[in-house]
């Protein structure tokens, strides 16, 4: 480890091979930090944080602080962040309440300034938060999601797997899986082609997705009658599977079709 005479860190904590940790930044007791990470200036990584392998956490980043949530009572949670993970400068990353006990953001990920990520949150991997994005707690975030900045998502929302949605959006509703999310209310645009043929998709699996949406959002305006013809007319696919799983499960509703 190399440390700034000037860096705060408790003994107790447990830092891994080749970590650097800059002036003025604090490490509490309670935290793990995997070998290769960076830790910049005047950040603060307070009890319960489990950080992984080859991270930077840019100055003024506040880690594992305690949860806003009113109900919490000081029960012991966590926060846990992936390897080669980037945080930028004055992200806020809450950690977790019974709910979930853990705050969690995946292997691959950037999050860009000023972001923050209240308490029981789950991000998968390789997923992009722009800056000024505002996630509200118990939200969960599929892998290879980007979020363009000033978003806004609601508590108890789920967005799926290679979701984009739009700078601004206001989130009050699931997003499913492979679309583009914009406007005010929020609403289907389209199928993330663009996203997904970067990520391997073929031609095939795309035009799958795009007849699944186009039986939900655009044929038909009652989803429970959407899903029956989608089940019943489109060829069995594990997108197809994906999607219907998705939307069965949203209790919290999913976002309108475009209008």
């Amino acid at each position: 480890m190399e440390a700034h005479p000037t860096a705060n860190i408790h003994p107790d904590a447990k830092i891994g091979k080749n970590v650097v940790i800059e002036p003025f930044a604090t490490i509490y007791a309670d935290v793990v930090i995997g070998e290769g990470t960076w830790v910049g200036p005047n950040a603060v990584i307070f009890d319960g944080a489990r950080i992984g392998d080859n991270c930077k956490i840019y100055p003024g980043a506040i880690i594992s602080a305690t949860s806003q949530d009113l109900k919490y009572n000081g029960e012991y949670t966590t926060t846990e962040i992936g390897n080669n993970t980037v945080i930028r400068e004055f992200v806020t990353i809450h950690k977790g309440t019974t709910d979930r006990h853990k705050t969690k953001i995946g292997s691959n990920c950037l999050l860009m300034a000023y972001v923050h990520i209240a308490h029981d949150c789950i991000v998968g991997d390789n997923v992009i938060i722009a800056n000024l994005v505002q996630i509200a707690g118990h939200v969960t975030i599929g892998n290879w999601v980007i979020i363009e900045g000033t978003a806004a998502i609601q508590q108890f929302v789920h967005v799926g797997d290679h979701v984009f949605v739009a700078g601004g959006s206001l989130v009050r509703k699931n997003i499913p899986p492979y679309v583009k999310a914009a406007r005010e209310p929020l609403s289907y645009v389209g199928v993330n082609t663009i996203g997904l043929r970067r990520r391997g998709f073929s031609d095939q699996q795309i035009m799958n997705v795009e007849d699944i949406y186009r039986v939900i959002y655009v044929q038909n305006s009652n989803i429970t009658t959407a899903l029956k013809v989608a089940e019943l007319e489109l060829p069995q696919t594990e997108e197809k599977s994906t999607i219907l799983d998705f939307i069965r499960s949203s209790t919290k509703g999913i976002m309108r079709g475009l209008s």
